[in-house]
């Protein structure tokens, strides 16, 4: 066990939050600072011009500054986590973090501010000061009842949204949590009797929530410290208690969960007792959200009633109720219709957002951030995942939807359905590149097949095509694996219904393949009995033979083995004279623009006349996303002054490929840094063809193109889409076993393409 491992959890925890530098949080510059120019238009006298926009009107701050994109965490510690009222610095930590997932879940900007203010007033006046810096401000731990003065009061006084997430954002999730728990027990918002312990800011806010949801206040029956909250009770009373207070003669939490349908615990450890839940009605639904310890354990709940509907706040146990699933998403699209509010419009559509999301099947980043969990719809799984991508496009488009439709607006939005991709596509970042892509293969509806077919990220991807309409699935896989591992991982998709499915054991087609493939090979030493066992288990030998024989239009394959292996194959069976590899191009998605590699598979030690014909073959394919290929034949060698093998290998692809004229730009041979910088380029050789940086290196061996390719990815969080094998037509892709099924859905978008020019 590693030395890191044996530390208690309590030091890995503080040495998380000390190294490498202390604190989660740093400011970035957005823009240059490199000259005098730079710092004149940031400071004086530039930025005296953003200044008197904003002076003639006060919306072009949204413009001109970070305020549009920018919260205040703002808290006095008052109601820390599970620590109580530990202070405005204790809490720093806790505030920090908040910003972070801020940052990560939505990309919003975000300071945290710890005010060291005990009196309600007083802090809604200091919180009221800020609006000039901040779009929104998400109060945060902030005890009961003081949290209700300091909101209203805000919101009576600011033009912005502020959002008390202690109260609304618990409030939502429950929400969410009970809508789909409802829909697993066939009951009703309306008919169920809900009985909850804790009259806190979380307890009072999901209460609320629930009869905006359809729940009847006479049917919710509110428990504290003393008891029953009931007409005419004197202690620990406060208005909004009371708002829930029953007229009767009840007084305990024992007396009143009799044929309960819902518990929503909000307290402490131990509050609800296995004794309860036998009282409550069938298939009882129990929420027990104290942390880290709630009112009854899972397992005492399964002992008396194995049908329980459970959520807890706890991560170790199925249906964490966790505000991460709400605040980024709802403050991301208030913010971007400059909301002046979040209102009861856009927390239910936050509420419908989040439910729908778990209703749907679940997507291939959230099951592969969460292995091993079942992610299927049901008793288990009532709300998405936090790390499900998902929740950006679809809960912040509600929110803006129901901020539009209710008037809070400031900034409507022209085009919702675009605001939902521009979304999409800041989760993924190959989204926009690959958009061109999408679009042409939904006009092909071109048949794909995939060689192994069992693969959950190739199950997920045939899923993701038919709803993206981004062409006709095949998958080549045993139906009774394939059956269990589409229910396994929650997809609606079914062999035979949604898709076309090839049994390697047992397939009607396996006279002709065998046939197919030992005509094609029975000069080459392949017998009939090796054809026939060929066909029986090479799967990426039969999705060549499909392809081949008309059965399909491209085939996908590489999820594992070697990438040679699978080329050999391919080749065998679907290469010729005008067919044949050309090399393997990736295109690597990085924080400065795509840069596309190559080649970085097929030719270990290409020729000049290999290079000539990779560099045509990418110009072709870089041009497919919409894109001027800039080409930068690559080597340590700088025109001219090496004789090393590179450069004599690239001076020698250039001489060819200026032999014939080229519609693209292209240049070299040199190295990598003056094929990305005109400024250095110009300065080493002010001729140069090429005028901006190159967007296609091409190197000289496959070494060194996967070198460069693996250092994009793991150094610079480089997300490739690819590789694209080059020559073949587009009947064939190989990709690498280190793929996801979103990579797959790229591959399977560029396999759906039209053929013409893009060979």
């Amino acid at each position: 066990m590693s030395e890191e491992r044996q530390k208690p959890a309590r030091h890995r925890a503080l040495d998380y939050h000390e190294f490498p530098l202390p604190g989660k949080l740093e400011i970035r510059a957005t823009k240059p600072m490199a000259n005098g120019r730079d710092l004149s238009r940031a400071y004086s006298p530039g930025v005296a011009e953003a200044c008197n926009e904003i002076v003639l009107d006060p919306a072009n701050a949204a413009r001109y500054t970070t305020r549009g994109n920018l919260v205040a965490v703002v808290s006095n510690g008052s109601a820390v986590l599970g620590l109580g009222n530990i202070g405005p610095l204790a809490s720093k930590p806790v505030m920090e973090g908040k910003a972070v997932l801020f940052k990560k879940f939505a990309n919003i900007n975000c300071f945290d501010i710890e005010i060291n203010e005990s009196d309600p007033e007083k802090l809604a006046d200091i919180v009221a000061s800020l609006e000039p810096t901040f779009g929104a401000i998400n109060l945060e731990d902030i005890k009961a009842p003081d949290c209700f003065v300091v909101e209203k009061l805000c919101r009576e006084k600011m033009n912005i949204p502020v959002f008390h997430d202690d109260q609304h954002g618990t409030a939502i999730v429950v929400g969410a949590a009970t809508t789909n728990a409802l829909f697993v027990a066939n009951k009703k918002f309306e008919d169920v009797k809900v009985v909850s312990t804790g009259g806190g800011a979380a307890g009072i806010a999901c209460l609320n929530m629930l009869v905006k949801l359809g729940v009847k206040r006479e049917n919710i029956w509110l428990c504290d410290l003393d008891g029953l909250v009931y007409q005419g009770r004197q202690s620990q009373m406060t208005e909004q208690k009371a708002a829930f207070a029953q007229a009767t003669d009840l007084r305990t939490l024992d007396q009143v969960i009799e044929n309960a349908d819902l518990f929503l615990g909000l307290s402490g450890p131990g509050v609800l007792t296995p004794d309860m839940v036998k009282k409550m009605a069938s298939q009882p639904i129990i929420f027990a959200l104290a942390n880290p310890t709630p009112e009854i354990m899972p397992e005492q709940v399964r002992e008396v009633a194995p049908d329980a509907i459970m959520a807890t706040g706890r991560s170790d146990f199925p249906n964490q109720v966790n505000n991460v699933l709400c605040f980024p998403f709802i403050f991301r699209g208030a913010l971007d219709v400059g909301a002046t509010e979040i209102n009861d419009a856009m927390q239910i559509g936050c509420v419908e957002g989040i439910a729908a999301l778990a209703r749907a099947s679940t997507s291939a980043e959230a099951a592969a951030a969460y292995e091993g969990e079942n992610l299927t719809f049901g008793a288990n799984y009532l709300i998405p995942k936090p790390f499900d991508p998902r929740l950006l496009e679809t809960v912040a488009g509600a929110v803006a939807e129901a901020a539009m439709a209710t008037g809070v607006a400031t900034r409507p939005l022209d085009d919702i359905k675009a605001y939902k991709e521009f979304l999409n596509r800041s989760v993924f970042k190959s989204a926009f590149i690959m958009r061109p892509v999408f679009e042409a293969a939904r006009q092909a509806e071109r048949r794909i097949i995939f060689a192994e077919g069992e693969d959950e990220r190739i199950l997920r991807t045939a899923q993701a095509m038919l709803e993206e309409r981004t062409g006709q699935p095949i998958l080549i896989g045993r139906p009774d694996v394939v059956n269990d591992r589409c229910s396994k991982f929650g997809l609606w998709v079914k062999p035979g219904s949604d898709f076309e499915l090839i049994n390697p054991e047992q397939d009607d087609r396996f006279y002709d393949y065998w046939n197919s493939y030992h005509e094609l090979m029975q000069r080459r030493g392949v017998t009939p009995d090796l054809a026939k066992a060929i066909m029986r288990t090479n799967t990426t030998a039969i999705a060549a033979v499909a392809v081949h024989r008309g059965d399909a239009d491209s085939l996908i394959c590489g999820t594992f083995g070697e990438f040679l292996w699978h080329l050999n194959y391919v080749t065998q069976i679907l290469g010729n004279k005008k067919r044949r590899p050309l090399g393997a191009l990736s295109l690597m998605l990085i924080e400065n623009g795509p840069l596309f590699i190559a080649d970085t598979h097929v030719f270990p030690e290409p020729t000049p006349e290999d290079i000539a014909q990779i560099t045509i073959a990418a110009a072709r394919h870089v041009r497919r996303f919409g894109l001027e290929p800039k080409i930068a034949l690559c080597s340590q060698s700088q025109f001219g002054n090496m004789q090393s093998a590179s450069g004599k290998t690239m001076r020698g692809a250039i001489e060819i490929l200026d032999a014939n004229p080229q519609d693209f730009s292209y240049e070299g041979e040199m190295p990598v840094d003056v094929a990305l910088s005109p400024e250095l380029r110009q300065r080493i050789f002010p001729n140069s063809r090429l005028k901006e940086p190159a967007n296609v290196l091409i190197f000289s061996n496959a070494d060194s193109a996967s070198a460069a390719r693996n250092m994009l990815k793991m150094c610079a969080n480089g997300l490739e889409v690819g590789p694209i094998l080059m020559g073949m037509e587009n009947k064939s892709h190989i990709v690498t076993p280190s793929i996801t099924a979103r990579g797959l859905l790229n591959t399977s978008a560029l396999a759906g393409t039209p053929v013409q020019n893009y060979g």
